[in-house]
């Protein structure tokens, strides 16, 4: 069982950066492919990015392509997402998680278990 908690979220003004933590606890998340989804109030869950367990391998949605970054620190059983040149659309709740088969994945029914959220909410 993996538990996953994520930090790092708040409010700041467009243009403005945030560096999302994700730190997994139960077991080792070397061998598990990590990602990032979001939440938008009254919108579906969307895919945000996702790393492969040996981190070559990353996808990103068009959406954040050049401002966000994923990366992974298997010996602190953590993940980040680093978000630049933040818009008032990336306004939302941002979940982390972790899928045991290793393969990144834009899918959500991939991820076998999620984090419970941190909200960012970006300024005009």
């Amino acid at each position: 069982q993996v538990q996953l908690v994520e930090s790092g979220g708040g409010l700041v003004q467009a243009g403005g950066s945030l560096r999302l933590s994700c730190a997994a606890s139960g077991r080792t998340i070397s061998d598990y492919a990590m990602g990032w989804f979001r939440q938008a109030p009254g919108k579906e869950r969307e895919f945000v990015a996702a790393v492969n367990w040996s981190g070559g391998r990353i996808y990103y949605a068009d959406s954040v392509k050049g401002g966000f970054t994923i990366s992974r620190d298997n010996l602190k059983n953590t993940i980040y997402l680093q978000m630049n040149n933040l818009h008032p659309e990336d306004t939302a709740v941002y979940y982390c998680n972790a899928a045991r088969s290793g393969r990144a994945t834009m899918s959500s029914r991939e991820y076998n278990y999620w984090g419970q959220g941190t909200q960012v909410t970006v300024s005009s």
